[in-house]
């Protein structure tokens, strides 16, 4: 097992950054960090986050992308029944994807298909039917430059005289690892701050520990009205310092967050959770690898066994009280991928809602 993680949570950039993104405060950061000439024209008190179910499967397994719907006010005056609602579409991409610029064109084209449908659903007259304005963003945290264009001609053969028969839209851009650090926190918004910790995850101890103590001296002076922000960014710290930092350098960093807050019993809770997972975890391990040659069917029931005991673990520190009936489904799951996705649930899940058994059995 590597020293640098006791276990790996495969799908840690998405869905910590999805559950960012699911606060719409978070949502009105980014834009105004990659587009403050729109944002001033979005009333993000007034998002509706939308299901994904008109999105093809293929795609809703990615489970990357983030949708929602915003007032656009051009016209300060306006009465809200003037407002134009637009949509938000937003892309987490932690590896370059020579797809995407495709992948954003399917996504936009079944959001409006979605739309057209309602039209002929609701009955609408033919001078009302109109398709909603969507503004695609691409939210890449990798750490490779992106250098390929988000345009469907990426994955084309095409000669020039024909590339005007391509659909083309702009797509706003936000590369966190090659963006300037001050541009990010240029706005003054937690999100920034946060980022700029991100873009030192795998830098050395002394970089990530000032970018550290950098961004708390600035989130945990923030106005009081963004204390639901803090808290999150503080989640989100402690679970990168555990999921990307050596063992031995998780205390000194967890001090550096303990240092600028002044009640530390969450904190204390969101290190506890996330350290008994990692334990749970590494005991485990150690039980199966130790049992003798050939007992391949009692190694793989203690590792199972040992995913299960972590899952519930980490729902109990998280929510104090599991339902018997979400601790029998989890008893019930024995196969190791679907408890590790499981896990993944676990470790970022806002509620016990979205611990999907059924879905970690699908997956």
């Amino acid at each position: 097992m590597s020293e640098t993680q006791d276990t790996q949570i495969e799908h840690f950039p998405d869905r910590s950054l999805r559950r960012l993104l699911q606060d719409k405060e978070y949502v009105r950061g980014l834009v105004q960090i990659i587009a403050p000439d729109i944002e001033v024209f979005l009333d993000f008190s007034r998002i509706t986050y939308k299901k994904r179910s008109f999105i093809s499967k293929a795609l809703q397994e990615r489970e990357s992308d983030v949708l929602l719907s915003v007032p656009f006010q051009e016209d300060t005056d306006a009465t809200d029944t003037d407002a134009l609602f637009i949509y938000i579409l937003i892309e987490h991409q932690s590896t370059v994807d020579k797809t995407m610029g495709f992948r954003l064109l399917s996504y936009m084209v079944q959001i409006w298909e979605s739309q057209r449908r309602e039209w002929e659903t609701e009955k609408l007259p033919e001078n009302e039917r109109r398709l909603q304005p969507i503004l695609p963003i691409l939210f890449y945290t990798g750490d490779r430059p992106w250098t390929v264009p988000v345009s469907p001609t990426a994955i084309m053969d095409v000669p020039e005289i024909l590339e005007r028969f391509v659909p083309s839209f702009d797509t706003l851009f936000l590369g966190v690892k090659e963006t300037e650090a001050e541009a990010l926190t240029q706005s003054g918004h937690p999100l920034g701050w946060l980022l700029r910790v991100l873009q030192k995850e795998h830098s050395d101890e002394t970089e990530i520990s000032e970018a550290l103590a950098d961004a708390m001296s600035h989130i945990a002076s923030a106005d009081e009205d963004f204390a639901p922000q803090v808290a999150e960014a503080l989640r989100y710290f402690v679970q990168l310092i555990f999921h990307r930092r050596s063992l031995e350098e998780r205390d000194a960093l967890v001090d550096i967050i303990r240092q600028h807050i002044q009640e530390s019993k969450e904190l204390e809770t969101m290190a506890q959770t996330t350290a008994e997972f990692l334990r749970e975890e590494g005991r485990e391990e150690g039980k199966a690898e130790g049992k003798a040659e050939g007992r391949e069917e009692g190694r793989e029931e203690g590792r199972a066994e040992g995913k299960q005991d972590a899952v519930l673990k980490l729902l109990q520190l998280q929510f104090q009280d599991v339902p018997e009936t979400l601790s029998r489904e989890i008893r019930n799951i024995h196969n190791l991928t679907h408890l590790d996705t499981l896990l993944e649930q676990a470790i970022t899940a806002q509620s016990l809602d979205e611990i999907d058994t059924q879905s970690a059995l699908k997956n």
